[in-house]
């Protein structure tokens, strides 16, 4: 297959292209390297620097591909609560040319990299696909948005799969390709790097949400799992598969004051937590049911324990310290 992967330069495109090369696919990169970075892009993929929004740019990276996986957009919670529109218009519209530009190029193969913040402040835990969307915030609204938009075109003949997931974290295993954001927001690499620094204080976000110790919990899956569900998926489209709607996540929930006392074993560092306030548009709990990912996909996690995400993480973190700059 020959895969256009948007957002290829990023830290879940960047691991989903390496899996994608060395399993035999061809692959091209659309990335506008605003998020995104140049070293991160496998030397054997293609890389076409633009934007889904532009037509030109989508064009040229459609050529002669069987399917695309679209991972570009906007990712942060509080930065969508103060610039709503920002997001809407990335991750929601401008993504409509690329739809419109598989339409035309006959490209019928999309998996869409959607996330568990489109339900909200779920009724019932674990969260299985058919769980009420109510998202609390504009990050999980804009990405519900499209997905709307993606059935829509599912009439007109596109075969699609949408992936809801939930707290993604590590690295490659060798320690080569990991999360560098700017800014940083996610907790597993905000606390790594803060001990890496140094630093013996950790603020964490709010510690009076209906949980068991007060801080959020939320489900952690390992990135080389969650290409490997990418890749699965890509692989049921192009074969002729329908596509669905997939949670990805291990369905265990882990609070933030755990993930905090995991790091610190990882690294074998001493650190004190401070409860700050509470984060705009964050729910208290959010776990997965993977189990129709497992049913329909084949899907199976090779690293589910914490401890094992944090260690892939630490080991990049370790070997990159300023990530890819």
């Amino acid at each position: 297959m020959r895969i256009c992967v948007t957002g290829g330069a990023g830290y879940i495109g960047s691991i989903t292209v390496r899996l994608l090369l060395d399993r035999g696919h061809q692959c091209v990169v659309l990335d506008t390297l605003e998020k995104g970075w140049r070293e991160a892009v496998d030397p054997r993929a293609d890389l076409v620097v633009g934007s889904v929004g532009d037509a030109a740019a989508v064009a040229q990276a459609l050529r002669d591909c069987h399917g695309v996986i679209h991972l570009a957009g906007y990712i942060e919670v509080a930065e969508s609560q103060s610039d709503p529109e920002r997001y809407f218009r990335n991750n929601s519209q401008a993504p409509l040319v690329l739809l419109d530009g598989m339409m035309q190029q006959g490209v019928g193969a999309l998996v869409f990299s959607s996330t568990a913040a489109v339900y909200g402040e779920p009724e019932s835990i674990p969260i299985t696909e058919d769980a009420a969307t109510r998202p609390v915030n504009a990050y999980g609204d804009s990405k519900l948005r499209f997905e709307r938009s993606v059935e829509s075109y599912r009439a007109r003949g596109l075969r699609a799969t949408v992936l809801r997931y939930f707290n993604v974290a590590g690295a490659s295993r060798d320690g080569s390709l990991g999360e560098a954001h700017v800014p940083e927001t996610h907790i597993i690499p905000r606390v790594l790097t803060a001990m890496l620094e140094g630093q013996q204080r950790f603020e964490v976000f709010g510690g009076d949400y209906p949980t068991r110790d007060g801080t959020c919990v939320r489900d952690y899956i390992h990135v080389v799992d969650l290409a490997g569900a990418h890749l699965l998926a890509i692989q049921q489209l192009v074969s002729g598969g329908p596509g669905s709607t997939y949670n990805l996540g291990n369905g265990t929930g882990y609070s933030n004051l755990q993930v905090v006392r995991t790091c610190a074993q990882a690294t074998g560092r001493d650190v004190e937590v401070a409860v700050g306030p509470r984060r705009a548009g964050d729910p208290a709990t959010l776990v997965a049911s993977a189990a129709r990912a497992e049913r329909e996909l084949g899907w199976r996690r090779e690293y589910p324990e914490l401890g094992t995400i944090v260690d892939d993480a630490w080991r990049w973190h370790l070997a990159h310290p300023n990530g890819y700059r």
